[in-house]
C-alpha cells in the first residue's frame, strides 16, 4: 500500500519510517526544503535510538523517500497521515490547530482518488470532523474518509513502542476506512497486537485521557514524596509497595522533578481546555498541572538550600538537561525552569548532557558546556543530576567528590543512595522523597 506522511517531525519520522518497514510505500512530505535535503542525504534531524539504521535500510529498500511535493505524495496513495505539531495556542491553552487544518485543506486540493485522510497529530476531541467539513468545502466531489489514529510513543524507546505497542488505537466511520486501516496495521494484527477500533470522538479522547492519567500519576508520587520527606519515609520503599497493587502498577511511580516533553504539558493543558469549553472542568488535571510547575519550584529551594542560602558566586554542575534520557527533546524540560534560577542566581553553571546541546544552547543562554560529569564537577560547589542517563548512572562518586570544591550533591531523580553519597565523600546528599544527610 502507498501512503502520504505529512510532516516529518518526531511523530512523523518515525511513523513513516516504521510503516515502511511494515512494507508499505511511503512518502513522507515536509515544507522543510533544509530538512528534506537532509532526510535525502541520510541525516536524521531527531535523535531517536536506531531511527537512523532504520531509515537508511527502507531507503535502500525503495520504501521511503522524502519530499516537498505533497501532489507526487499522494499519487497513488490510499492514506495520507497528518503527522504535523499542534503546540499549545498562547492565551487560552488550547491545542493550536492551524497546521493539522491548513493540510487537510492543501489534501483537498490536490487529491484525485479516494483516500483515507488519517489524524496521527494529537487533536482535541472534534477535530476530525472538522477535517472532513474544511477538505468537503474546499473540494466537494472529493471521495474519501477521514480516521483518527492518535500515537503513544514514548522518546527513546519510539521504534519499539510502534512495533510493538500496547495497543493501536483507529476511529473511523465506516467499514470503507476501517478496511484500509486494517491493511496498513496488518503486520501488527497478524502477530496479535490489539487493535482498538472506535468511532472518531472515543479515539481522539483516549489519546488525551490516557496522556493525563499518566501525567497525574507522575505528579501524585511527586506529592508523596515532598511528604515522605516531612515525616521520615523513602518514596523508593511507597512506591515500591504501592506498584505491586496490580490495579495501580509500577510505571510512572518515579519521583522526579516534574514531567516535561512534547507530550504530557501540551496535552493536560490542551484536555483542560476542551473540558472548560465543555462545562465540565477537568479539575484533577488542573490541579497536575498547577501542582507539576510547583513541584520544579520546589526543586530550586531544595538546591538553594545545598547552596547555603544563595547561589551567587557558586559553581555548580549540571548532569542531563533533557527532559527524559535517550532523546534530544527539551520541550519542557525541567531543566527549563531550574538551570535559569541558578544562572539569574548568579551561579556558574556548567552542564553536561549526551545530546542535549543541540537544542540546550539555544534555550539555557549563560552556561557552560562540557563533555563529561567530571570536567562539570571540577572545583564545583553542587552536583545536580537531572536527567537519568545511563552514563550517569554509574559514575565514580569518589571521584567527583574529590574534584569538587563543596562535595555536595542533588541527585533529583534517585539515581544513588544516602549512604553510596556519603561513603563517596559528599559532605551533603539530597534526593527526592528519602531523608538526606542533614536529617541524620
Amino acid at each position: 500500500m502507498k501512503i502520504a506522511m505529512i510532516g516529518t517531525g518526531y511523530v512523523g519520522l518515525v511513523s513513516g519510517v516504521c510503516f515502511s518497514d511494515f512494507g508499505h510505500d511511503v512518502v513522507c512530505v515536509d515544507k522543510d526544503a533544509a530538512k528534506i535535503e537532509s532526510l535525502n542525504a541520510g541525516e536524521v534531524p531527531i535523535y531517536e535510538p536506531g531511527l537512523d539504521q532504520l531509515m537508511a535500510k527502507n531507503v535502500e529498500a525503495g520504501r521511503l523517500s522524502f519530499t516537498r511535493d505533497l501532489a507526487q505524495a499522494l499519487d497513488g496513495a490510499e492514506a495520507v497521515f497528518i503527522a504535523v505539531g499542534t503546540p499549545t495556542r498562547r492565551g487560552d491553552g488550547h491545542a493550536d490547530l492551524s497546521y493539522v487544518m491548513a493540510a487537510a485543506e492543501e489534501i483537498a486540493h490536490l487529491a484525485q482518488d479516494y483516500v483515507v485522510i488519517v489524524t496521527k497529530s494529537t487533536v482535541p476531541v472534534g477535530t476530525n470532523r472538522q477535517v472532513k467539513k474544511a477538505v468537503k468545502k474546499a473540494n466537494p466531489d472529493l471521495d474519501f474518509d477521514v480516521a483518527s489514529n492518535p500515537e503513544f510513543l514514548r522518546e527513546g524507546a519510539a521504534i519499539d513502542d510502534f512495533m510493538k505497542p500496547d495497543r493501536v488505537v483507529v476511529g473511523v466511520q465506516n467499514e470503507r476506512a476501517a478496511e484500509v486501516m486494517n491493511e496498513i496495521y496488518r503486520p501488527l494484527y497478524l502477530r496479535d497486537f490489539p487493535i482498538v477500533t472506535t468511532d472518531l470522538e472515543s479515539a481522539e479522547m483516549i489519546k488525551y485521557a490516557a496522556n493525563a492519567f499518566l501525567a497525574t500519576k507522575i505528579t501524585f508520587i511527586n506529592e508523596i514524596a515532598a511528604l515522605c520527606e516531612r515525616v521520615g519515609a523513602d518514596v523508593k520503599q511507597v512506591s515500591k509497595g504501592m506498584g505491586m497493587d496490580g490495579r495501580i502498577g509500577n510505571k510512572f511511580l518515579h519521583a522526579g522533578p516534574g514531567y516535561g516533553g512534547s507530550c504530557f504539558p501540551k496535552d493536560t493543558k490542551a484536555l483542560a481546555r476542551i473540558g472548560q469549553e465543555h462545562a465540565v472542568p477537568m479539575q484533577i488535571t488542573e490541579a497536575v498541572i498547577k501542582v507539576n510547575e510547583e513541584i520544579k519550584r520546589r526543586m530550586i529551594d531544595k538546591l538553594l538550600d545545598l547552596c547555603g542560602g544563595t547561589f551567587n558566586g557558586k559553581t555548580i554542575a549540571v548532569l542531563g538537561v533533557t527532559f527524559k534520557p535517550n532523546t534530544d527533546d527539551m520541550r519542557d524540560a525541567p531543566a527549563l525552569t531550574i538551570v535559569p534560577a541558578l544562572v539569574g542566581g548568579g551561579a556558574k553553571v556548567r552542564v553536561t548532557d549526551p545530546q542535549g546541546r543541540h537544542e540546550g544552547e539555544a534555550l539555557l543562554p549563560g552556561v557552560h558546556w562540557v563533555p563529561d560529569a567530571y570536567k562539570a564537577a571540577n572545583n564545583a560547589d553542587l552536583l545536580v543530576i537531572l536527567t537519568e542517563w545511563n552514563e550517569f548512572r554509574a559514575l565514580d562518586l569518589k571521584r567527583l567528590a574529590r574534584k569538587m570544591t563543596t562535595p555536595h550533591m542533588a541527585d533529583l531523580r534517585n539515581i544513588y543512595s544516602t549512604r553510596d553519597a556519603k561513603q563517596a565523600g559528599f559532605t551533603a546528599y539530597e534526593s527526592i522523597g528519602r531523608i538526606g544527610f542533614e536529617h541524620t
